[in-house]
């Protein structure tokens, strides 16, 4: 691994406000090297490109100060969503690492600008953007404002996200072993509206996750799939730092599961 996924998670806030500086050469670069390798455990291509803005005529209402998008594009195909959300996620962890704000935009964006600067084609899909530069000293009106409605600091419990077993009994951070820590920076991905959609369910050396279904399918496709495959960066990155190997495999245990929540998909340690 490049850097730090526990320490970038750990640092890592949304950010709507930059501070007009640009980032460096040295920083583009840097960038641009590790979304030319990035990859997921799903086997779904997803192409990045860093975008200047007044060239493009890219614009948000919620983002001061950014001369710099980061954007990529998927083939609808299975399991496009999680790749998509894993792939962004490991680069905008990856930004974080080298001192840069991201914050993913999915509805607050000119899209028609956006698309066309990607060149999509009738099966591509470009979910999110994000942009790319230094944090402000202060948040604007509007950043803070959003970050207090969406109460952006907050998340869900611990014993309330995550099972052992089965969705009967919560799984506290003791009982968890050696995915205790993965499980806790999974709970502080980012999330459309922080609707938190991912839980778990523990079971020996796997770990069953799910989908809470809250928001209804877009154009785009299932936006809380993205948010699954943000969340399963976040545990796998940390379980491949903590020194653990294994592999997501999609094999439904046949849990009996609350209302409008769905099989995404199985990790299994391997040591």
């Amino acid at each position: 691994m490049m850097f730090s996924a526990k320490e970038a998670i750990r640092r890592r806030k949304s950010v709507r406000t930059f501070d007009g500086s640009g980032i460096t050469v040295a920083e583009r670069e840097a960038l641009l090297h590790y979304v030319a390798d990035v990859a997921n455990p799903f086997g779904v291509p997803v192409a990045f490109r860093l975008l200047d803005s007044a060239a493009h005529g890219l614009t948000s209402p919620v983002v001061v100060g950014a001369d710099l998008y980061l954007c990529a594009k998927v083939g609808r195909q299975p399991h496009y969503e999680l790749a998509y959300g894993y792939s962004f996620e490991s680069v905008c962890l990856y930004a974080a690492s080298l001192g840069l704000g991201t914050v993913m935009l999915a509805a607050s964006i000119n899209r028609p600008a956006f698309e066309a600067a990607m060149a999509l084609t009738g099966d591509e899909v470009m979910a999110v953007a994000s942009p790319v530069g230094h944090a402000a000293q202060k948040r604007s009106v509007r950043d803070t404002l959003m970050r207090k409605g969406l109460k952006a600091d907050d998340r869900i419990a611990f014993e309330k996200l995550y099972f052992r077993g089965d969705f009967s009994a919560p799984l506290t951070p003791d009982q968890a072993g050696d995915f205790a820590r993965a499980l806790e920076l999974t709970r502080w991905a980012p999330s459309a509206t922080n609707k938190q959609p991912w839980r778990a369910v523990a079971a020996g050396d796997t770990v069953h996750f799910y989908e809470e279904r809250t928001m209804r399918d877009t154009p785009l496709g299932d936006i809380q799939k993205v948010d699954m495959g943000i969340a399963l960066c976040h545990f796998d990155l940390t379980m491949e730092e903590e020194g653990h190997a294994g592999r997501f495999v999609f094999a439904d245990p046949g849990l009996a599961a609350p209302e409008r929540t769905e099989y995404i998909v199985s990790y299994v340690k391997e040591r």
